[in-house]
């Protein structure tokens, strides 16, 4: 560590400077009536009069509030200007300029100048100025985007990049500390690893910036900072740091200096029980404990400085100012100097902090997952200090029992109530690449486009104190711009380039990106789901309307099942009408005869109908709340972790015994377009026999509940189980050349059931190849198989294709979440092909699931996805088969599936403007209708 600049002066010009500094000190500190700088203070000894000196300053310093200094929008470049990197000027010529003023409001058509790190001018940018810049550099770039839209760089408030690290490895797991619930000393930084492969991936989702905080396994988990995604020359995490505060390395600094904000998370709730083995009541006591430590250290520090600034230096003879680096970060919170960050889902835990804050007279920043914060608004109002922001996710609830009564309409709930609204990403758990496609989604489900867009720019920059300089495009901002294929808010927007400080951050702007539509979608009328999500509390009736007849009316396009090599025909355009009686389509186009009939009409306002998707790979119907034992169907019993109980002989697992009707996930689905669900049993080597059914059933004994009893065998081959791939690949071949055993296994045998392999790492794809050919010779006779999660199918995708195996992508926005998923194909804007488009090009069968029981409902957004992004390549009879007859091939299924149909009114069945109002159910016999 280098030396202060006070240290390496000679002894006589250190306190001449000593003595300048103390003049200028009696001439900045505030007076007040008790505060006199007396002559015995300015005729002390010279050490003394540097101790008082000091003491003075910091007792000034620690009353002060962060910001920006008086001068800072007067700055020609910004502190982060790497200059080293000879980065060039850019001119954007031609855009649509959304740049968050205005309350979100303001679009301007025109250009954007970023010189030296920030942004020049914006809108009309005078000549005068581009020529001043072209004269100072010898290459200005122009940039012509042709109309497309233009925002701030994306700002995540709540992410874990680098601390939680991927691949997933255990020298690089930092997000949590597990010593005590109490910890506010502890710093992010210390565990930020600059070799995450996240950066890159998040960065093209056009993240710029991001709030890494430590984990929620504590009460108080330590202190978080804000740092630019980008690659910097020095390679190191502080210089990747966004105004990292001047307590950074200790208390030796410039006093004089505005401080800057500090960061720091809390967390309630289910994960600092679970961890400690302790209850929200113990919770609670820590935090009044924490909290009182630190009041009682501000406390003696407000005493020390009283005494200092009222000139009673003969009360402090021989002490020292009083400091705790245990204590310090939380008594910064109690002076209003850190933006907190509080992990809480439920109205008790929001209601403890909200409490706490009132007793200890401290400010909360920001809320986060905040799952019941949309039932008590009127609560948030009495944190102390101002309503905190909160931060969502648009759709992942449900997984633990404090997220059960989630909402999917709470940033419209929220902001319909003057509560400032955040769309974050808890890095890795949605994947931060995918950060504004939650904003997207937040606007699907009614919140105004305006605040959407803002809640991952200006609002969580303005919730972390750094609204001075990220989250808008501004003259003299810093220069973190994203340029957009689409509309922002529509499904599967793609940056075509994103600079960050200025510096351009893709290899090839726009070569890999289709251009999609420049409007923001339409917002479909989820009027009264919302009133309903309130009224019952987060978890509403989602059962249907079940009716014997239906018209639909205004429909402009049918697609049914049929021929075709998709499996999917398109119909008719400009249907018209159609007609519908016991779960069948009678008629089409003139229905006037049918509609003089006692039906339902329903308009669907130009939309389409379309068959009802099939879902795989979440465990839909057998789990309800994944970490809550006793609302799921459990794991199955792994052979390779000992012997089997002598009860279940040969038998295996089938998931036709375990379905639970009703649930919240498998009735959403049902709502977002999926009529069959294939399931299979959760475990790890040999998983079970899957079984398909339908998710409008309310119960396994209605008629046609079950579609089909057993589809196909599943085991899983992983470089992460306790067992080597090895011996699982041997357990397996002994389960293929072997005799006798379950019927199901006879039947892979035979060639008339499919082996599913979930496997996700290309080598040992591979060596299954290998195996197939190995058993085909033997037995001769052919070996039904399927990949699926197959993220790195695509380095073998010709092999694949050879042997006649079918890849379910079950992870349809690629990430290297663990060593074995590391070389994925990710896909626009990094890469031209995505996984599906890659392995289709090689005439590989591909199908499509989804691996988290919330996201079935949003099938039909991640075949979209596929749509959008391919370049044409990929058609709409082509995306609907991914999530239809291709999954069921892939899957074996052998009996002519159901024509189930679903009704969107307002658009197509990939457009965020489409809402699911019916479905047409030959598999009930019945027409389903939503409100």
């Amino acid at each position: 560590m280098g030396s202060s600049p006070l240290a390496t002066r000679p002894p006589f010009r250190r306190w001449a400077y000593l003595v300048l500094f103390a003049i200028a000190l009696v001439c900045i500190v505030p007076f007040h009536s008790s505060t006199l700088i007396s002559s015995a203070f300015l005729q002390s000894s010279p050490q003394e009069f540097a101790r008082r000196s000091q003491i003075l300053s910091k007792c000034a310093y620690i009353r002060s509030k962060p910001g920006p200094p008086p001068n800072f929008h007067d700055r020609t470049q910004s502190d982060r200007y790497a200059d080293s990197e000879n980065t060039a000027p850019v001119l954007v010529r031609n855009a649509t300029i959304w740049t968050a003023a205005n309350d979100g409001h303001e679009v301007l058509n025109g250009d954007l100048l970023i010189h030296r790190g920030l942004i020049k001018a914006i809108g009309d940018v005078p000549l005068s100025l581009i020529r001043q810049v072209e004269s100072k550099h010898r290459k200005l770039e122009v940039v012509d985007v042709h109309g497309a839209w233009v925002t701030p760089g994306i700002v995540d408030l709540h992410s874990h990049i680098g601390v939680g690290s991927v691949p997933e490895l255990n020298g690089a797991r930092d997000t949590n500390s597990r010593k005590a619930p109490i910890l506010p000393w502890l710093r992010s930084i210390d565990g930020l690893n600059t070799h995450d492969a996240s950066y890159e991936l998040a960065i093209a989702g056009g993240v710029t910036t991001a709030q890494i905080l430590p984990g929620s396994a504590n009460d108080i988990g330590g202190q978080a900072f804000i740092m630019k995604l980008r690659p910097t020359a020095e390679r190191s995490p502080s210089s990747m740091l966004l105004e990292p505060p001047y307590t950074l390395n200790g208390s030796h600094f410039d006093h004089s200096l505005t401080p800057r904000w500090r960061h720091m998370k809390h967390a309630c709730g289910e994960n600092p029980s679970r961890v400690y083995g302790m209850t929200r009541l113990d919770s609670g006591w820590n935090f009044r404990a924490a909290y009182d430590s630190a009041r009682k250290l501000r406390d003696a520090q407000d005493d020390f400085c009283a005494k200092a600034e009222s000139n009673s230096w003969d009360d402090l003879a021989g002490k020292a100012f009083p400091e705790d680096l245990q204590w310090e970060s939380l008594v910064d919170v109690l002076r209003g100097r850190v933006r907190l960050s509080v992990h809480c889902y439920e109205a008790v835990d929001l209601d403890g902090i909200v409490r706490l804050t009132n007793e200890f007279e401290f400010p909360v920043a920001s809320f986060h997952h905040a799952g019941e914060t949309y039932l008590v608004p009127d609560l948030l109002k009495k944190t102390w200090g101002g309503t905190p922001a909160i931060a969502l996710f648009a759709s992942n609830f449900r997984k633990k029992r404090e997220a059960y009564r989630g909402s999917e309409f709470a940033p419209r709930v929220l902001a319909e109530h003057g509560i400032n609204v955040v769309m974050k990403s808890d890095h890795p758990v949605v994947n931060s690449r995918y950060l504004l496609h939650e904003a997207a989604q937040a606007h699907y489900y009614g919140l105004d486009s305006a605040l959407a867009l803002l809640s991952v720019t200006y609002t969580p920059a303005t919730a972390m104190g750094m609204g001075h300089r990220i989250g808008m495009l501004k003259a003299g901002y810093d220069a973190d711009v994203v340029i957009w294929s689409s509309h922002p808010l529509s499904l599967a927007a793609t940056p075509t380039q994103v600079y960050i400080d200025g510096i351009p951050q893709l290899s090839h702007p726009g070569r890999h990106v289709a251009k999609g539509p420049t409007t923001s979608p339409r917002t479909p009328d989820f009027d009264s789901e919302k009133v309903a999500a309130v009224a019952h509390e987060g978890i509403p009736p989602l059962g249907p309307r079940s009716v014997k007849g239906a018209l639909f009316v205004n429909v402009s396009g049918l697609y049914m099942r049929g021929g075709g090599s998709s499996g999917v025909v398109h119909v008719s355009e400009k249907v018209g009408s159609v007609g519908v009686e016991d779960g069948r389509v009678v008629c089409v186009g003139q229905c006037s005869d049918f509609a003089e009939g006692a039906v339902d009409i329903v308009d669907l306002e130009g939309g389409t109908i379309t068959p009802g998707l099939t879902s795989f790979g979440a465990p839909l119907g057998l789990v309800e709340i994944r970490l809550e034992p006793s609302t799921n169907d459990g794991s199955v019993y792994n052979p390779l972790d000992g012997d089997l109980p002598a009860i279940l002989g040969d038998t295996i697992m089938r998931a036709q015994d375990g379905p639970m009707f009703g649930g919240q996930n498998l009735l959403l689905a049902y709502r977002g377009g999926v009529t069959t669900a294939i399931t299979a049993p959760s475990g790890t080597f040999l998983q079970g026999v899957s079984t398909a059914f339908s998710p409008g059933a309310a119960h396994a004994n209605v008629e046609n509940a079950s579609v089909v009893d057993e589809v196909a065998l599943h085991v899983g081959i992983s470089m992460s189980s306790r067992i080597g791939v090895s011996t699982q690949i041997a357990a397996l071949r002994n389960m293929l050349f072997g005799e006798g055993g379950d019927k199901v296994l006879r039947r892979v045998r035979k060639g008339k059931t499919t082996l599913v392999v979930d496997v996700e790492n290309a080598d040992i794809m591979a060596t299954l190849l290998r195996l197939k050919d190995e058993y085909e010779a033997h037995s001769g006779r052919e070996l039904r198989m399927t990949f699926a999660g197959a993220t790195e199918a695509h380095l073998l995708a010709h092999e694949i294709a050879k042997a006649g195996v079918s890849v379910i992508v079950t992870q349809s926005k690629p990430f290297p979440s663990t060593w074995e998923q590391r070389r994925i194909l990710a896909g626009p804007p990094i890469t031209q092909e995505s996984l599906v488009t890659a392995l289709l090009k090689a005439g590989v069968n591909v199908a499509i699931g989804v691996i988290d029981e919330y996201n079935t409902r949003n099938t039909r957004f991640e075949a979209g996805w596929f749509l959008l992004t391919s370049n044409g390549f990929i058609d709409r009879a082509t995306a609907l088969a991914l999530a239809t007859t291709n999954l069921e091939k892939a899957l074996g299924v052998q009996r002519e599936m159901p024509q189930d149909l679903v009704a969107y009114r307002g658009g197509d069945v990939f457009e965020f403007e489409a809402k699911v109002v019916g479905v047409i159910s030959e598999t009930l016999g019945r027409t389903d209708l939503f409100a």
